[in-house]
């Protein structure tokens, strides 16, 4: 019944027949709106005025989403319990789909814990270290300097993949290890940032390499089964290294407990998963700026940290994991707040059109951000 009267909704919006839409949902339409969590899984449920929050901002962020094409889930976390989530279309709590490119901080996690453990001894450590069978065949010396704190900082020289048509051929291809030899340098190592899928699936086979395991049972062992969040499935390269830029599949409610763990410290119950001083390195902006075209008015800043992004929306500043279609998990320390989105992950689709929908998605979150009063 609550998506049905969604979609009536939105078709009326569609047809400029809801008086009220160009400036937003009337009060009625408010009053349509439900977004109670219904089942716990190990959280704790409550409502939005119990932790301060406007519920007529909460059922106006609801409205937006049930308006918009591609959403599947919406949840807003506050103080560590959930108090707002809905669905549509296929979404559910615990269905696993394809995270994209939130993929990448996973595996940014997952470098800070081969940290932990030892099996990796440094970031500052030279790409190369992990690809001896290449060593021979590398013809820019360049290469040879690439850092894996480069790598995470997504300024190791690697171009981005759609600047070109033969790196957008070679991304949906897939990569390999020797991947790292096709792919030119755009510019120094550290000297600038681009948006590399390469620099993230080359960490992935990094951490399985140093760490000798698959990365997808390192990370259950370290991460994931300590979050009691079991994976869906992980893609593979040609290889058989498991991606390190997309095709993770996890639920809303896995990502909510990843994004509840980053803004706890690293701690999930009275357990260090991630070292919090890992967390105090993956948010600092190492590039400021680091996306190339316009979202929205309250989506600001595009700072990159390690795997992260830092985003300034009104007088608030965010973290966000953020993948293709407009996955989502906003960690904003300062309202002790997540927001997790899943959607459509537009898979093999690319332009304008699938753009103006991860806007939407991501316009969505920015604005709500933008909107809670500023903290005195």
């Amino acid at each position: 019944m609550r998506q049905a009267l969604v979609g009536v909704l939105s078709a009326l919006v569609a047809g400029g027949l809801l008086a009220g839409c160009a400036g937003g949902p009337t009060a009625e339409d408010l009053a349509t709106v439900t977004y109670a969590p219904e089942s716990a899984d190990g959280w704790v449920l409550s409502t939005p005025q119990e932790h301060g929050l406007d519920p007529d901002a909460v059922a106006e962020l609801f409205w937006r989403a049930g308006q918009l094409d591609s959403i599947y889930s919406l949840t807003v976390i506050k103080d560590g319990e959930i108090v707002a989530e809905d669905f549509w279309r296929s979404g559910s709590a615990n269905r696993s789909d394809n995270i994209q490119s939130v993929t990448k901080s996973y595996v940014g996690a997952l470098v800070g814990l081969a940290v932990e453990d030892g099996c990796l001894p440094s970031i500052d450590e030279p790409m190369m270290t992990y690809f001896p069978e290449l060593a021979d065949q590398v013809r820019d010396p360049r290469k040879n300097d690439i850092t894996i704190r480069q790598l995470l900082q997504m300024r190791a020289g690697f171009p981005w993949e759609e600047s070109s048509e033969e790196l957008v051929a070679l991304l949906f291809e897939g990569f390999r290890p020797s991947s790292l030899l096709e792919v030119p340098l755009d510019r120094d190592p550290g000297t600038g940032h681009d948006y590399s899928n390469l620099s993230s699936h080359l960490l992935a086979i990094i951490v399985s390499r140093a760490c000798d395991a698959d990365l997808i049972d390192f990370a259950r062992e370290h991460l994931l089964d300590p979050l009691g969040t079991p994976p869906g499935t992980w893609t593979t390269d040609w290889d058989g290294y498991r991606l390190g830029y997309t095709e993770l599949f996890m639920s809303p409610r896995a990502l909510a407990r990843f994004g509840q763990m980053y803004l706890d410290g690293g701690k999930y119950d009275g357990k260090q998963i991630v070292p919090a001083s890992w967390i105090e390195e993956s948010w600092q902006p190492y590039t400021e700026e680091g996306w190339r075209f316009k979202v929205g008015d309250n989506f600001n800043r595009t700072a990159y940290g390690y795997q992260w992004w830092i985003i300034d929306a009104g007088p608030h500043t965010y973290y966000l994991a953020w993948g293709h279609g407009g996955q989502q998990i906003a960690v904003l320390p300062e309202k002790n707040m997540v927001v997790v989105v899943t959607a459509d992950p537009l898979y093999g689709q690319m332009g304008d059109g699938p753009w103006a929908l991860e806007k939407d998605n991501l316009n969505l979150v920015a604005d709500f951000i933008a909107a809670l009063p500023a903290t005195p």
